[in-house]
């Protein structure tokens, strides 16, 4: 398994963030690291930017962060959760 710190050396701006076991991505890699905190600046859909800790990442491959959203602080999750809100259903 990868180390926090290779998971930053991989990980670029413009990759999706998936939740573990999610299907669809609710947000995208803004920054890592920035101001050298180990976490992720990351645009959560319809939700803005926020900062997730790099201890929270799972994996990484083809261009996607999967992260354990049980890790997460609540207004994460919560924001995470209301990711797709805005989207028309059923089209």
């Amino acid at each position: 398994m990868r180390t926090p710190s290779q998971w930053q050396e991989s990980i670029r701006p413009g990759f999706q963030v998936f939740a573990k076991g999610g299907t669809e991505e609710f947000g995208a890699v803004r920054d890592v690291c920035p101001g050298g905190r180990q976490e992720l600046q990351v645009f959560i859909e319809n939700g803005g930017d926020h900062c997730l800790p790099v201890d929270a990442i799972l994996d990484v491959h083809d261009d996607k962060v999967i992260v354990d959203v049980a890790r997460l602080a609540p207004d994460l999750r919560s924001a995470i959760a209301r990711a797709h809100d805005a989207e028309a259903r059923g089209l």
